[in-house]
């Protein structure tokens, strides 16, 4: 769905299509409805609110998935994505266990393959706890970066409905561009989760490699 799509449908549905386009895109519907928000056309807070909560629901079901259904055909899919397979998994325990906060952080924000880690996260049995409090960390740094650009970039745009809609090039390039980097920085973000994987993988004797659901 492109930008522009997005963008309309908020505005022609506001707060009830936030769910749905969430679920899909959502990093740049953050972004376009904290622009939106400049204008008052969002609570800034009410959108923080309902960011955080729908990534820690979204998160809760991945990691179910990973956690009750690891071997399941779809959970294997997922995280083939980012190159995990069966012998693979005491690898990634290692690195949700020792590196629990940077692995949230980087597979978090790795665009379009974020569910791919939580699953594996579950498959390993990471703590709940632990789980969920990188996890609420990452998503208030994520959604509160994106909203506040948003909110700034609807100001610089005139902070007014009637404006940001004159303006609409401008606030779809802005969105746009936003997009654009997110993706670029997610790409490196997911190589130098592969790149530590590898890591690990040569580290780890092979007396150990086993898979945990054996």
């Amino acid at each position: 769905m492109d930008v522009g799509s997005i963008t309309q449908l908020i505005l022609d549905y506001r707060y009830w299509v936030l769910i749905p386009l969430s679920m899909l895109e959502g990093p740049i519907v953050a972004f376009a409805a904290g622009t939106l928000a400049a204008s008052g056309y969002f609570n800034l807070y009410a959108l923080g609110l309902f960011f955080f909560i729908r990534d820690l629901v979204m998160d809760s079901g991945y990691y179910a998935l990973g956690y009750f259904g690891g071997r399941t055909q779809l959970a294997q899919k997922l995280m083939h994505k980012i190159g995990v397979r069966p012998e693979h998994m005491e690898e990634i325990r290692i690195l949700w266990e020792k590196h629990a906060g940077e692995t949230m952080f980087f597979g978090k924000l790795s665009y379009g393959i974020a569910s791919s880690f939580i699953v594996a996260a579950g498959t390993v049995r990471m703590s709940l706890t632990r789980f969920f409090a990188y996890g609420a960390l990452v998503a208030i740094l994520q959604y509160g970066v994106l909203l506040v650009l948003g909110y700034y970039f609807g100001n610089a745009l005139g902070g007014k409905i009637s404006t940001i809609l004159s303006h609409f090039q401008y606030a779809l390039a802005g969105v746009a561009i936003v997009a654009t980097g997110y993706y670029i920085i997610s790409r490196r973000m997911r190589q130098r989760f592969l790149r530590d994987k590898e890591v690990v993988d040569a580290e780890l004797p092979p007396s150990e490699i086993f898979d945990l659901h054996e």
